[in-house]
């Protein structure tokens, strides 16, 4: 655990595994009702955040998780700050940022973010929500990888609405760098449980 200094204040974040020299980085966005604590919980989810959390591990990466106010332009101020600090700490990382949910928002903010995008190297969108700006931000136009995971029966964002944003990123920037999975009678939460993380990163990376 540990507290980064962000431009609203101080933000609590959590790491697995390298802090400094890490061979890759995954920042994970929690959505609504969450905080630092669930993306480092290894029973929630079918166990899934345990599989990262070992991933970063057994890899010489880190995972981080942070908290955040809101879903707006505080938010993503808050998680740049903590971004910036891993970043700063391993040069060389690839790095990746994983959307549950509400937490697309502050992807979608970030990725036009002129101190963000241009480190970026993949970013996963897991039952999350579509931004009519992002097929222009700074990210797509360098043909970032995007996965985009999703319940064929998510009642809170509808599978429509981002299989049209995937097909909307595909003509940006070619259907090579853009996987969606359709989880088949899946619900709002199952590709957080269900994405296989291995495979995104490997894709991705």
């Amino acid at each position: 655990s540990l507290t980064v200094e962000t431009p609203s204040g101080p933000v609590k974040a959590i790491a697995t595994g390298k802090r400094e020299g890490a061979s890759f980085i995954v920042l994970f966005l929690h959505g609504k009702g969450g905080n630092r604590e669930l993306g480092q919980n290894d029973l929630r989810f079918g166990g899934n955040f345990n599989r990262i959390r070992n991933l970063a591990v057994q890899n010489g990466g880190v995972y981080v998780t942070t908290d955040f106010t809101g879903f707006g332009d505080e938010a993503a101020a808050q998680v740049s700050a903590v971004a910036h600090q891993f970043l700063a700490a391993s040069p060389s990382a690839k790095f990746v940022l994983a959307c549950g949910s509400m937490g697309g928002f502050v992807c979608h903010r970030l990725a036009k973010d002129p101190a963000i995008a241009p480190r970026l190297s993949g970013g996963l969108f897991m039952g999350s929500f579509a931004d009519d700006g992002f097929s222009a931000s700074a990210a797509v136009k360098r043909g970032v990888p995007v996965f985009i995971g999703h319940g064929s029966n998510d009642k809170t964002s509808p599978l429509a609405a981002m299989e049209a944003f995937a097909a909307k990123l595909r003509a940006s920037m070619g259907p090579s760098n853009v996987m969606i999975h359709r989880f088949n009678t899946g619900s709002h939460g199952t590709p957080i449980r269900m994405t296989d993380w291995r495979l995104v990163l490997n894709w991705m990376l």
